[in-house]
């Protein structure tokens, strides 16, 4: 190439480069995607440029990686895919961080919009932008290079204002090779000033929950995931020693303060839920999750003289159940700091009738937690094996703890102790399953801490080929996948006497632990607590890839876990 041309090529930039400039320019150093036409370059660009590009063998959990790291990390995590079948893949990703207020950006490739308007069939046509838009926070397409900085800028502000979300970003193919002056393209990108700002709650609204608070004969403080990501540790733990309230932890919020904290009311769960008088909610919805604020959980009458104090950046989540007494609006830092300046050395501490009464049930209940958990039946069942967990756990508690299945899940919210902030990592408020593999890929890339993903085997089937992922960037994850046949247990029958199993059964005594030996990494299988503590120990010792078959009685399990209630043909039984 002569000098002159050289020089020409020097001063135009094209699209490709734009893209990863203006990620790189944000701060965003992480791809999780699958490559495939018109990404395959890009991916290649953005490793060339220093990017961290971590491939995946499907869309869907490359998604769930990026949402989990922008969880983890309150930055938007980037998933890159394909058009149309790829884009759509990870569009369940992208819904799911949307629901769970986790920030991350979908970007796809896809077909010319020319093509696809008058619908002229082009390789893999679709309309990608309008069937994102209703399943997102915010949808946006780039049209020309120089529109490239501003998408991405547009992109990062709406994922991490507000309520954080997803947002669906479309780059049609013919974005890429377009080409711009140098030196226009710099100017082009934007960096994103304070996306998030401090939104400072009313001061009327603090004097408010200040005065429902001093007033209440049986507060609870009820922490959400939200709180978790707030990463306000500090803030939230000394509002809850100074003012001496109980609290509970939903599933991601376990570990803001240890769980084995002196004021944490999770082994008496059912009781505060049903007896408290003031319930101040923090980064925490009253949805499903907690049977909307109302019904049985809540204590029936008693619930309707109850009264809600709710902590959250959104106005319109008030009252979207029941009445909230006292809304804070901001975020959770600046609205916590705000009500710890109201708590001076006059607050007065819960009455000792009510934190005596929680004791008494805890320690009733963690009682009987002891006994069984020191049982070891054989087979093991799943208290026997999570008794392993909950101890490697409470060795390593800067390990990253991913968690997934129907009673895999519930079992090891109750069972497994966590001690530092936004190390447990699970279904979230979807209930989704199939997000082991790619939120255990994100925790090992983002944290690089040892990762621990407990796994049903039927939550496993949907991630399970992510485990070549794990072993082909050598990342320290251990995947305990708990084998009892089938989903929820594997002892149905086929009640037409036919030669099919039943649905809900897999094939008996599954080698599990010879997929990840498969690509490399560490096969163990464990039949009894002994095996699985010593497999679990060496995996986090060794941070090899590994994946323990722990072996479990197939009759352990009940229907759906502890949602019963929402099945039809068993609520009923």
């Amino acid at each position: 190439m002569s000098s002159q041309a050289s020089t020409a090529a020097s001063e135009t930039i094209d699209g490709f480069h734009l893209v990863i400039d203006a990620l790189k320019l944000n701060g965003i150093d992480t791809i999780f995607g699958l490559p495939g036409i018109p990404i395959t370059d890009l991916t290649r660009m953005a490793q060339a440029e220093g990017m961290r590009v971590i491939s995946f063998r499907h869309e869907q959990h490359a998604g769930n990686a990026a949402a989990a790291a922008g969880f983890l990390t309150q930055k938007p995590g980037i998933c890159l895919t394909v058009s149309a079948p790829g884009f759509l893949n990870g569009l369940t990703a992208l819904t799911n961080a949307t629901t769970n207020c986790f920030p991350m950006i979908l970007i796809s490739g896809s077909s010319e919009r020319e093509i696809v308007d008058l619908q002229q069939g082009d390789y893999e046509e679709m309309d990608q932008l309008a069937i994102a838009k209703p399943l997102c926070k915010a949808a946006f397409r780039v049209l020309h290079a120089e529109d490239i900085g501003v998408g991405i800028a547009r992109a990062i502000r709406s994922a991490l204002s507000g309520r954080p979300g997803g947002v669906y970003l479309d780059l049609p193919a013919k974005l890429f090779a377009q080409t711009m002056d140098a030196a226009a393209g710099k100017r082009s990108l934007i960096e994103v000033v304070d996306p998030a700002p401090r939104q400072i709650p009313a001061p009327d609204s603090v004097q408010r929950a200040l005065a429902l608070l001093k007033g209440a004969k049986k507060p609870l403080i009820l922490l959400g995931k939200g709180a978790a990501y707030a990463q306000a540790d500090a803030e939230i733990r000394e509002l809850v020693e100074r003012t001496g309230i109980p609290y509970l932890p939903m599933s991601m919020a376990k570990g803001l303060l240890p769980d084995t904290h002196e004021q944490s009311a999770s082994a008496a769960r059912s009781y505060v839920l049903a007896e408290a008088d003031v319930v101040m909610l923090v980064g925490a919805r009253l949805n499903w999750l907690l049977s909307h604020g109302k019904g049985k959980t809540w204590g029936n009458e008693k619930a309707m003289a109850r009264q809600f104090i709710q902590i959250d950046i959104a106005p319109t989540e008030i009252d979207s159940n029941v009445a909230i007494a006292a809304p804070l609006i901001g975020d959770i830092g600046s609205c916590v700091s705000a009500l710890l300046g109201g708590v001076d050395k006059n607050w007065a501490k819960p009455p000792a009738d009510w934190t005596g009464a929680i004791a008494d049930r805890k320690d009733k209940n963690l009682s009987k937690m002891a006994e069984t958990l020191a049982k070891n039946p054989s087979p093991m069942n799943f208290h026997s094996a999570l008794n392993v967990v909950r101890n490697i756990v409470k060795d390593n508690p800067e390990a990253m703890l991913v968690n997934e299945g129907a009673n895999t899940l519930d079992f090891t919210r109750s069972i497994v102790d966590m001690y530092l902030p936004r190390k447990r990592l699970d279904v979230g408020t979807w209930g989704i399953m199939g997000i082991g593999m790619g939120f255990a890929v994100a925790a090992a890339v983002t944290t690089g801490k040892p990762v621990i993903a407990i796994e049903g085997d039927s939550a496993f089937g949907f991630s399970g080929m992510e485990v070549e992922t794990i072993c082909r960037y050598n990342l320290p994850v251990c995947v305990v996948v708990f084998n009892n046949n089938g989903v929820y247990r594997g002892t149905d029958v086929n009640p037409s006497g036919t030669a099919d199993v039943a649905p809900t059964v897999f094939v008996k005594n599954a080698r599990y632990e010879m997929m990840m030996q498969a690509f490399g990494g560490v096969g163990v299988m464990a039949s009894t607590p002994a095996e699985l503590d010593k497999a679990m120990r060496e995996a986090v010792a060794s941070g090899k890839p590994t994946l323990i078959n722990a072996i479990i009685d197939e009759t352990a399990g009940t229907e759906s876990g502890r949602i019963t209630s929402l099945n039809p043909s068993t609520a009923k039984k």
